[in-house]
């Protein structure tokens, strides 16, 4: 095993599936990148979303600094939920449903942080990073095709699915985080009036979910995920303590000029992710 650039990246066996040439990132960077999120709840599975953009995107954006050849960074399953634990304080027992159920099935992570592997086109600013993120975990002789769990914490209450294979593009856009183009990750609402709609047509595929953090450090959030022809797009403000509000809350026009800017167009086009998909 060879030492990359600081001694934190490091040249290991890669999962099965993995990327050949991939830098295998060690627990210890993996938390020296989550102790830098601050200021929420980390075990609130709403704040699940912010938490991993942050951390991969600031792996990447070392990770571009240390390695002139730009290899792919993988991040194991093991190695994550040991950074986890010891970032949160929390015996494996304790730890949030959706963090076990990733350790349990043995979800690693892949980032590729080369804008070219990412981006074809872009209309407008350029953004300020770009991403290809790949989760799965490796196929075996009966083994599950995906998963699911219930966030009762959210509103309305959700059912989540995540496939085998999950696949998105995460795009750091003048102090927005977009996850965009995502594929193998599906959820339907279980409470409200959209839940009897979707207990009929089943769960929808989450396609896109933009956030941008407000200086107080509540988290506005705009997801859009579609079932056929049926699209359904919604804001959402995520409280730091992970309680949810579908409204604006009370004497916050601030917010209402974030979420006007969520809904601002923006133009993407992004290179085919096949390639990478194939033998996973």
């Amino acid at each position: 095993m060879s030492l990359v650039a600081s001694g934190l990246l490091l040249l290991g066996l890669a999962a099965p599936g993995a990327s050949p040439g991939v830098v295998v990132v060690s627990r210890d960077e993996i938390l020296e990148a989550m102790r830098e999120s601050v200021g929420y709840r980390l075990e609130a599975t709403t704040n699940g979303a912010r938490f991993q953009a942050e951390m991969i995107l600031r792996l990447a954006k070392r990770a571009r600094a240390r390695d002139p050849e730009r290899r792919p960074l993988l991040l194991g399953h093991a190695e994550w939920f040991a950074a986890y634990l010891a970032r949160t304080g929390l015996s494996a027992e304790q730890a949030p449903t959706f963090v076990r159920l990733a350790h349990q099935h043995g979800q690693d992570i892949e980032v590729d942080y080369r804008r070219e592997r990412v981006l074809d086109k872009v209309t407008g600013r350029e953004p300020d990073a770009a991403l290809n993120v790949i989760i799965w975990w490796p196929r075996r002789p009966d083994g599950p095709d995906s998963y699911s769990y219930e966030d009762n914490l959210a509103t309305p209450q959700l059912k989540v699915s995540n496939e085998r294979v999950i696949a998105y593009r995460l795009i750091e856009l003048d102090g927005m985080v977009l996850y965009d183009d995502i594929q193998g990750l599906r959820g339907r609402p279980l409470t409200g009036l959209l839940s009897v709609l979707f207990k009929m047509i089943g769960e929808g595929q989450v396609v896109q979910n933009r956030m941008i953090i407000a200086p107080d450090g509540l988290q506005v959030s705009r997801a859009h995920a579609e079932k056929g022809f049926f699209g359904v797009t919604s804001t959402v403000f995520f409280h730091p303590e992970g309680r949810t509000e579908k409204d604006v809350p009370e004497g916050r026009p601030d917010l209402l000029a974030i979420d006007t800017r969520l809904k601002q167009p923006i133009e993407l086009r992004y290179r085919p992710l096949d390639a990478a998909l194939r033998g996973r």
